[in-house]
């Protein structure tokens, strides 16, 4: 009786975790349904996760913190727009990176717009709120940044 206790608490325990994970879209298209759906904008992040440090880190002391996913949540839909040098892609999503990265006028990495989605005659097209990147302080610091962003609108 004590294993089945036991089990059930670990697989409760899982089930708890994984609804703790935040989904990051990488298909645009398919996150812009769910913010129009939702009424939620999204938060578009320009990565180099696999070489930038300051993605990196933007990654560990905010993005991935509890404060972070509660926040999102609520807030966001979460887009993940990723610059690799050694992960491959397919072609399509590169495309489809690069040319936000131009209609974004994105420079540098990290860099993390907000938008309001919107389709004008069937073609996709963004509302900006606003921009950041890394803000140090951890996320309460980057928060309140993104919460005087997300506020304008």
């Amino acid at each position: 009786m004590r294993k089945i206790y036991l089990i059930a608490i670990f697989c409760l325990g899982l089930v708890s975790m994984q609804a703790q994970e935040l989904k990051w879209h990488t298909d645009v298209k398919e996150a812009m349904a769910i913010g129009i759906k939702e009424k939620k904008p999204l938060l578009l992040f320009f990565t180099g996760s696999d070489w930038c440090g300051w993605c990196i880190r933007l990654q560990k002391e905010v993005l991935k913190t509890a404060e972070f996913t509660k926040w999102a949540k609520e807030k966001v839909i979460l887009v993940e727009l990723d610059y690799p040098r050694s992960v491959p892609q397919t072609q399509e999503l590169k495309q489809q990176n690069y040319g936000l990265q131009n209609a974004f006028g994105v420079q540098g990495y990290p860099t993390v717009w907000f938008a309001t989605p919107q389709f004008k005659d069937g073609k996709p097209s963004f509302g900006g709120l606003g921009k950041t990147g890394y803000v140090a302080g951890g996320p309460v610091a980057w928060l309140e940044v993104a919460n005087g962003i997300l506020n304008q609108k």
